[in-house]
């Protein structure tokens, strides 16, 4: 009996191919998403830096290939700017999750503070990503602070941050509101001299941005205890003795 032709050898493979990853199931688009985001975090915490960040290794870091991410984002500036405003979110609730609880206001903005350098010395990658990379200089958007409640809330058709200029603007001035609000609630109890909740309010996120900065540039640097926040935030945001 004649021997049957065996069936021919597979090609080698031409180039790289993306890990095999399964298909998600209908419905599951967002978590697709949700793990893009989460390895562009991975890459930016890796490399100290979002310039490694291209489609091509957040797609090698998901297990997908590249073009799969056009479903979900136009390009990796768009990428980007989804860690900024998880990042931010995150700080945010970082913030008020800290503060949270506190009857008295001062307790409260110590805490918050308390936990703003906290985030960000423990995540100095991501930190640097929200106020130092180029791409968030470009993104900057100027506000007025007599309309800065307003901004990145809610307008009229209830959109949020429908007025911002970019994906991380409304999320950044929610988490600077946060600050404004714990001085006026301050301010309202009679612990703080202030008159200008705003100002007090810049002149303090100064302040314990250049904590954060310096400690994570200089950290060989003879630096006094961290309790230097509490001093910062009673000295910055005017507060007074209790009576």
């Amino acid at each position: 009996m004649p021997k049957q032709p065996s069936d021919p050898a597979p090609a080698p493979d031409q180039g790289e191919q993306a890990p095999t990853r399964h298909r998600n199931r209908r419905g599951e688009g967002p978590r697709l998403r949700e793990e893009i985001v989460r390895a562009a975090t991975a890459i930016i915490v890796r490399t100290g830096s979002d310039q490694a960040v291209t489609l091509r290794s957040v797609a090698r870091e998901v297990g997908i290939a590249a073009p799969s991410i056009y479903a979900h984002f136009a390009d990796r500036d768009a990428i980007v700017d989804a860690v900024v405003v998880e990042s931010l979110t995150q700080l945010r609730e970082s913030v008020l999750g800290a503060s949270d609880g506190y009857q008295d206001p001062v307790e409260a903005l110590l805490a918050g503070c308390a936990a703003y350098v906290e985030f960000g010395t423990r995540e100095p990658a991501r930190y640097r990503l929200l106020f130092g990379s180029p791409r968030a200089k470009q993104e900057e958007s100027p506000c007025d602070p007599e309309g800065f409640a307003g901004i990145g809330g809610p307008d009229a058709d209830g959109v949020d941050g429908a007025d911002s200029a970019s994906p991380g603007a409304s999320h950044g001035l929610l988490a600077f509101q946060t600050l404004v609000d714990s001085l006026e609630a301050c301010a309202r109890a009679g612990r703080s001299a202030g008159d200008d909740p705003f100002g007090d309010a810049v002149a303090l996120w100064t302040a314990l941005h250049g904590q954060v900065t310096l400690r994570a540039g200089l950290p060989n640097f003879p630096w006094p205890p961290t309790d230097t926040v509490e001093q910062l935030v009673r000295r910055l945001g005017r507060i007074t003795p209790e009576t």
